[in-house]
């Protein structure tokens, strides 16, 4: 399941989250202001970054200037916890699945998180010949192919 830490006044949260659910994409939405993040939480982040801390912390916010802190000082501990009790210090959004993630909003990269059977129709490797296979036509297959499963299910409930 694809998880969305986010939080309300994020403009780049709404243009992710719109994207998904244009996308008819399941996601969980954790707003790190509303919900204590756990250190499961950063390890999640963590496992999928390259440079560590540096992908997913903004040196930059108020907090970490005020205090006047350098992250290769920190402990990975005092890191995590550090973040756990200043979850504004986070980039936003942060959007993890498996071992994809991505930090912030960013219209081509957010694409690689569509669902495989998406991704079969847009490459053209199920559709008949003759099929146009532009983004916009292999959605609404997919989006199709979705309302299907859906009626079924309903009427096997």
């Amino acid at each position: 399941m694809i998880q969305i830490y986010t939080t309300p006044s994020c403009s780049s949260c709404r243009k992710a989250k719109k994207w998904f659910d244009d996308h008819r994409i399941e996601y969980r939405e954790k707003n790190i202001f509303n919900i204590r993040l756990t250190r499961d939480d950063i390890i999640l982040m963590l496992k999928n970054t390259e440079a560590g801390f540096e992908d997913i912390i903004s040196t930059r916010s108020k907090i970490f200037q005020e205090k006047n802190l350098n992250i290769d000082d920190m402990s990975m501990s005092e890191l995590t916890s550090f973040i756990i009790e200043n979850p504004s210090v986070l980039r936003r959004p942060i959007i993890v699945e498996d071992q994809k993630m991505q930090v912030g909003y960013n219209e081509d990269e957010i694409r690689t998180f569509i669902p495989r059977r998406l991704r079969e129709i847009i490459m053209c490797t199920t559709c008949d010949k003759g099929e146009d296979c532009d983004y916009m036509n292999a959605l609404n297959i997919y989006f199709k192919e979705l309302k299907e499963k859906e009626q079924k299910r309903a009427h096997t409930s």
